[in-house]
C-alpha cells in the first residue's frame, strides 16, 4: 500500500506575499530554523517513498491565512491534500470554512496548543464556535485538532453534541503515558473511542511519549489499536517541524510500529488516511 503522510507544513520563501501572522503572536523556531517550501517538501517525500501527503497549515506562521496551502495543493494536486486553519468564533467562520473548501482544501483545524502556546487553550468547546462544528458534520467535513489530554472533557462534549463528526487528534492529543500499561493517566484519550468518528494521528510526539517510564511502544499500540482498531490510526511525519527528514522518520515510525501486523501497519502508514481523507485517494 502506498504510504501517505498524515502531517507536513510548507513555508514559503516569500514574506511579502506571505507574510508571517502567527496564532498567539510567536513564530515557531522550527519554521525559522528549517523551513521547507512547496518544491522542498516534494523532493523530500520522493527521497522517502512517501506516495501522498496531507499538507496541515503551520498555525504558527500563518494563522489563518492559508493561501500557501492553497499553493501547495493548486501545484501538485496529485500528491496533496491541504487541511486550513479558522477561527472557529468568528462571526464568520462558516463562511470561511466554504471559501477554503471551494478553493481545494479538505477540512479544517484547530489550533488550541503547541510550542509557541503551550497548555489547553480554554475556548475549545465554546458554544460561539458551534456553528462550525455543525456545518463540518453536516458537510462531512473533517477536523483537525491539535490539541492536549487536558482538553478531551470539552472534546467529549462536543461530540456528545455532534456525534457524527469526524476528528483526527494531532499527536494523539500528547497524552501522558509515562504510568505505563494500563495507562490509567491517559484512560480519557482510550475512553474516546467509543464516538466513531475520532481518529488519532501517529506522530514521532506520541511514539516518543510512548517509550517513556514505564510504557513501552509494544504496549501504547496494542491498547490503542484494542481501542480504536487501526483503522482509525494514521501516521504522519510532522516534517518539517520535526527533527530529521521523511526518510528517516519514516525509517524509526516503521521499526517503533514492528509489533502491529502487517495489515495494521498498512493502515497506520496508508489506508486509515485515504479513508479520513477521501480526495487523498483519489488524486494521482
Amino acid at each position: 500500500m502506498d504510504v501517505i503522510d498524515t502531517h507536513t507544513h510548507v513555508i514559503s520563501p516569500d514574506a511579502t506575499r506571505y507574510p508571517p501572522d502567527p496564532i498567539g503572536g510567536r513564530r515557531s523556531e522550527w519554521s525559522l530554523a528549517h523551513p521547507v517550501d512547496i518544491d522542498g517538501l516534494i523532493d523530500a517525500l520522493d527521497q522517502a517513498g512517501i506516495a501522498k501527503a496531507v499538507v496541515v497549515q503551520a498555525s504558527t506562521v500563518y494563522g489563518h491565512d492559508n493561501r500557501y496551502v492553497a499553493e501547495a495543493v493548486r501545484a501538485h494536486p496529485d500528491r496533496f491534500v491541504g487541511v486550513y486553519s479558522i477561527d472557529a468564533l468568528a462571526a464568520d467562520a462558516v463562511e470561511r470554512i466554504r471559501y477554503w473548501q471551494d478553493q481545494g482544501l479538505s477540512g479544517f483545524r484547530l489550533f488550541t496548543t503547541g510550542t509557541t502556546m503551550p497548555g489547553q487553550a480554554g475556548w475549545l468547546g465554546h458554544e460561539d464556535s458551534h456553528p462550525a462544528w455543525a456545518y463540518a458534520e453536516q458537510q462531512d467535513i473533517p477536523i483537525c485538532l491539535q490539541m492536549t489530554i487536558q482538553g478531551l472533557p470539552a472534546l467529549r462534549r462536543l461530540l456528545e453534541r455532534f456525534p457524527q463528526v469526524r476528528v483526527l487528534l494531532d499527536h494523539c492529543a500528547r497524552p501522558d503515558l509515562e504510568d505505563g500499561k494500563p495507562f490509567h493517566a491517559a484512560r480519557a484519550l482510550f475512553d474516546l473511542a467509543e464516538f466513531p468518528g475520532v481518529h488519532l494521528k501517529l506522530t514521532h510526539r506520541a511514539l516518543a511519549a510512548s517509550a517513556k517510564g514505564a510504557s513501552t511502544p509494544a504496549d501504547f499500540l496494542g491498547e490503542l489499536v484494542s481501542s480504536y482498531g487501526a483503522d482509525r490510526i494514521a501516521w504522519g511525519s510532522n516534517f518539517p517541524a520535526a527533527e530529521g527528514t521523511p526518510a528517516s522518520i519514516l525509517a524509526d515510525a516503521r521499526e517503533t510500529v514492528a509489533s502491529l501486523s502487517e495489515v495494521d501497519q498498512d493502515l497506520v502508514f496508508g489506508g486509515t488516511a485515504a479513508k479520513f481523507y477521501p480526495a487523498v485517494a483519489r488524486r494521482g
